[in-house]
């Protein structure tokens, strides 16, 4: 499996020698091997290097990659330019422009989000093409829980944005005294309306980054 970006490198020098993380490799290794793994391989820690960790002030949730082609790039919800936004990213699309007055963008590229210090994480960082769910209890929730820790430790404060019953488990992870937690149903189509639309996620992120004394985010996705 690739190396981890550089800069997270010393934060996370100890997890990648523990057993699981070897074991894990392997695996990846192995269904590459076998079957078309996405996202493809030298972007599997996407997130992690558009979004330094002396970066981080918002970490945002997701669960599994996009199984389908072309889509999964190693950031939570966003697509490549030219591939169309799955119904996930539409209803923030929606959910944004009902909250903050955002024109739908013409893409759903969220690099410039990342570029930010927005960390799109996902819990799992692999899936087998058009088998959801296919790399789970492999060992990424543990990697990915320690970057939670990791990014709960820093100084200054993080906003953590948990969208649906998944991401809410985390929580005890999270120094609530230190740190914004935001809750709310997943933006995906089973539940975006018991709980996502109208939650106004993105101005009370803003309103969190503001009170840490940081600037808001610029949530208009520039057109390609």
């Amino acid at each position: 499996m690739e190396q981890l970006p550089e800069s997270w490198q010393p934060i996370l020098a100890d997890e990648v020698t523990k057993p699981y993380f070897q074991q894990l490799s392997a695996f990846v290794d192995e269904e590459r091997s076998k079957y078309a793994v996405f996202p493809p391989e030298g972007s599997v820690f996407n997130a992690l290097r558009y979004t330094p960790y002396s970066n981080v002030r918002v970490l945002l949730l997701g669960q599994d990659p996009y199984h389908d082609e072309g889509q999964a790039h190693g950031l939570a919800f966003s697509v490549l330019p030219g591939v169309k936004p799955p119904p996930s990213l539409r209803n923030m699309f929606g959910e944004l422009k009902s909250d903050l007055g955002l024109p739908f963008p013409n893409n759903g590229y969220l690099v410039p989000w990342a570029e930010q210090g927005i960390l799109l994480l996902n819990a799992v960082l692999t899936v087998r093409a058009h088998q959801p769910n296919s790399h789970k209890d492999h060992g990424w929730e543990t990697f990915t829980d320690a970057i939670i820790r990791k990014v709960n430790e820093k100084s200054d404060p993080v906003v953590f944005v948990l969208w649906g019953g998944y991401a809410r488990k985390k929580v005890p992870l999270i120094d609530a005294s230190r740190h914004t937690i935001i809750q709310s149903a997943h933006p995906s189509p089973l539940s975006a309306n018991n709980g996502f639309f109208g939650s106004k996620p993105f101005s009370k992120i803003n309103a969190a980054l503001v009170a840490h004394g940081t600037p808001p985010i610029n949530w208009q996705i520039p057109t390609i």
